[in-house]
């Protein structure tokens, strides 16, 4: 009996990591009648990484009510494994999908403040925080204000919430920050590599997406610099050049510096917590992919990060896309790349069919 693994991330937009599994179990069923499949669908720390971490091991989806990025009541909901471990993921409360329109300037995190205070409410200790896909740039300042923490203007006021405020901070008040975070390890699930500030800083690199414009950006990058020269006098440490601080507008920073966090790459985390190495020991065939491979795929995405941990196993990239060509990917551990749209059509051609195009492709799969 031949051992396959299947362990993609999501296809952003069209299908997600558990579907694409599921898929491709199916196609493969149909072609072989004697394999040994699992599944572990995966995710970096972006959309999916909830559902990937339940799908895997087990657990509890819970719901709850926050804040919007912007403020409006939503639902969302964050997993708590069987060893009572929560598993949060921020783009279901500060997402940059929430809002009908994104505002950079005003959107704030505190959502994701509020999924963590009601982990810690139920008792988890231990909590895994993707932090992909945001709209928000206010160096994590809203998670801390809603764990209790206070940003202050030179009149011991609290400055407005969101990017808009950080310019203004001219004092950080963690006095009555929730003792329980004391107690509480936070590993911060983070494939960025950008500091805090700076050209290749959240506001320069990331702002425009989330509905800045230059003067914006401008103002978020000066706001993002005081609030890191206000934390090093605070703390008497600068967390500012940290790789990783500056992922998800600041974030990274913000969970480090106020929180007391460590940022992990999103891909190991996962890959480690599934215990995948042992999974796919001596399996024949390692099945991975992503909407779209391109050179930031190399840095750690998913497609590579699997490879690096698959030990002498064969590796078949299934993606929608692909910039990196067979050569490339084969000096990475990728023995194929296969794609599911090899005549590239756009997106909006493909959304509504990317289920029948991920069958097709997978006739392609010999084993």
């Amino acid at each position: 009996m031949k051992r396959v693994i299947i362990a993609p991330d999501s296809f952003k937009g069209t299908l997600s990591s558990v579907e694409v599994c599921s898929i491709v179990s199916q196609e493969l069923k149909k072609r072989y009648a004697d394999l040994e499949i699992i599944g572990i669908p995966v995710a970096d720390g972006g959309e999916g990484t909830v559902d990937a971490f339940l799908y895997s091991l087990g657990g509890e989806k819970v719901y709850c009510k926050v804040k919007s990025p912007l403020g409006n009541n939503i639902t969302a909901y964050y997993g708590i494994l069987p060893d009572g471990t929560a598993v949060v993921e921020m783009a279901q409360a500060s997402g940059i999908g929430i809002e009908k329109k994104n505002n950079a300037l005003k959107s704030s995190t505190y959502g994701t403040g509020q999924l963590i205070l009601n982990a810690l409410d139920r008792g988890c200790r231990n909590i895994l925080l993707g932090i992909g896909g945001s709209a928000t740039t206010d160096g994590g300042t809203g998670a801390v204000t809603a764990l209790g923490g206070r940003f202050l203007n030179e009149k011991g006021e609290s400055v407005p919430s969101g990017g808009e405020g950080l310019s203004a901070i001219h004092t950080i008040d963690l006095s009555d920050l929730d003792e329980r975070i004391k107690k509480c390890e936070i590993t911060v699930l983070c494939d960025v590599k950008n500091p805090l500030y700076g050209k290749n800083g959240a506001a320069y690199v990331y702002a425009f997406q989330k509905g800045a414009n230059e003067d914006d950006v401008k103002l978020l990058d000066y706001g993002l610099e005081n609030l890191a020269k206000v934390a090093e006098r605070a703390l008497k440490n600068d967390f500012s050049a940290m790789c990783g601080s500056g992922a998800a507008g600041g974030l990274g920073f913000g969970l480090v510096a106020f929180l007391g966090a460590r940022l992990m790459r999103g891909i190991d985390c996962v890959l480690q917590t599934t215990d995948f190495k042992e999974k796919c020991r001596n399996a024949d065939l390692i099945i991975t992919g992503e909407g779209k491979m391109d050179s930031q795929s190399l840095m750690g995405k998913v497609p590579f990060g699997v490879a690096e941990q698959s030990g002498k196993s064969r590796v078949i990239a299934l993606v929608g896309v692909s910039e990196i060509d067979n050569t490339v990917a084969q000096t990475h551990g990728i023995n194929e790349i296969i794609e599911t749209n090899p005549e590239h059509f756009p997106f909006e051609k493909i959304k509504t069919v990317a289920e029948p195009m991920l069958k097709k492709a997978c006739e392609k799969i010999i084993l």
